[in-house]
């Protein structure tokens, strides 16, 4: 039992002076890290998640509770980037785990951060195939449904989704190409995605009425905005690939802190923008159930941002995809070379 326990808690040993050596490609940059901290957290969810929060819990205090939620996240974010900074390496948690409680710990986390990101991926695809499959009226739905049948299992989709298995191939194949290019990949769609989010808050500025704001700013009190927060803290979620990739970051010690603040406040913004435009422009006691964003503009007499807006979120969610395939093979990776698990 004293040796099982010895081998349970042992930890690992990082050399100082072969702290930055490593087998992998260092050659992300600054830019490249925060644009891949952005594509991961910054999904559709911008999209959905405001006008639900806004209705339900916070009302046009919505922007407090996301203020609430972007402390707490950078001073999160704040952890993860002391930990990369002296620890440069792939694995994120996982590593920082082992060189801190122990083996026995860093297996636990490891498998569930490898069980968290392969779920994300499949409820990221689904969500990208739903909705790009609901710009055409669900005729791949239907289609598949009508060729297929439906799976009558229980905790199985009805029909197979077979463009998400399309989508997640195609992104694997990015994957294999290199990092670089990855991140060449993530760098064009978030940056259609970040600039269609700008495009939205300016053009919502038109349509703003102060008096959405004036008449009843905080109507479910201090607990109303405190849920809200909870609920808004979710959609920060996604910067830890930042730390995963700090193997193959230029300057780790800098680079990783500086991006992951970067990167959380450039999703602030966003996120601040697009739940103020929303709560201006539209009574929050009477914003639609899902996707609140489209339909509101639609009410306000601008139709055709809903094509906008399905070309942000689509690029949002592909740029979130990637972002929870990023890390799978850098932990494998980092726990097989570790003899965690076979190398």
């Amino acid at each position: 039992m004293a040796s099982c326990l010895k081998a349970f808690s042992r930890k690992k040993f990082v050399d100082p002076n072969t702290l930055t050596s490593t087998q992998l490609n260092r050659c992300l940059s600054i830019f490249d890290l925060t644009l891949l901290g952005i594509g991961s957290t910054l999904g559709a969810g911008i999209y959905v998640l405001a006008g639900d929060v806004a209705r339900n819990d916070s009302g046009p205090s919505i922007v407090i509770s996301f203020s609430i939620a972007a402390v707490a996240s950078i001073l999160s974010g704040l952890c993860y980037g002391e930990f990369g900074a002296r620890v440069p390496k792939a694995g994120s948690a996982y590593v920082y785990s082992y060189v801190t409680i122990g083996e026995l710990c860093a297996f636990i986390i490891g498998w569930n951060l490898l069980l968290e990101y392969v779920i994300g991926t499949s409820s990221v695809a689904r969500a990208w195939s739903e909705y790009f499959d609901s710009i055409f009226d669900d005729r791949i739905q239907n289609f598949t449904l009508s060729k297929i049948g439906k799976i009558h299992v229980t905790g199985l989709a009805e029909y197979p989704d077979l463009l998400s298995v399309l989508v997640i191939l195609i992104l694997t194949g990015v994957l294999l190409v290199g990092i670089k290019k990855t991140s060449l990949f993530n760098t064009l769609f978030t940056g259609i995605n970040l600039f269609i989010i700008l495009f939205i808050v300016c053009v919502g500025l038109y349509y703003a009425e102060g008096k959405n704001w004036t008449d009843d700013f905080v109507p479910y009190g201090g607990s109303g905005v405190l849920a809200g927060a909870a609920t808004c803290f979710y959609a920060f979620v996604g910067f830890d690939v930042i730390a995963t990739a700090g193997e193959e970051a230029r300057n780790p010690s800098r680079g990783i802190p500086i991006s992951i603040v970067l990167a959380l406040t450039f999703c602030f913004l966003a996120y601040f923008g697009v739940s103020a435009i929303l709560t201006l422009m539209w009574p929050y006691k009477n914003l639609p159930d899902g996707g609140a964003l489209p339909k509101v503009f639609a009410l306000r007499g601008a139709p055709w941002a809903k094509y906008v807006i399905a070309i942000g979120a689509l690029c949002g969610l592909t740029s979130s995809l990637l972002g929870a395939l990023i890390p799978i093979p850098r932990m494998l990776y980092s726990m097989a070379s570790d003899g965690v698990i076979f190398k």
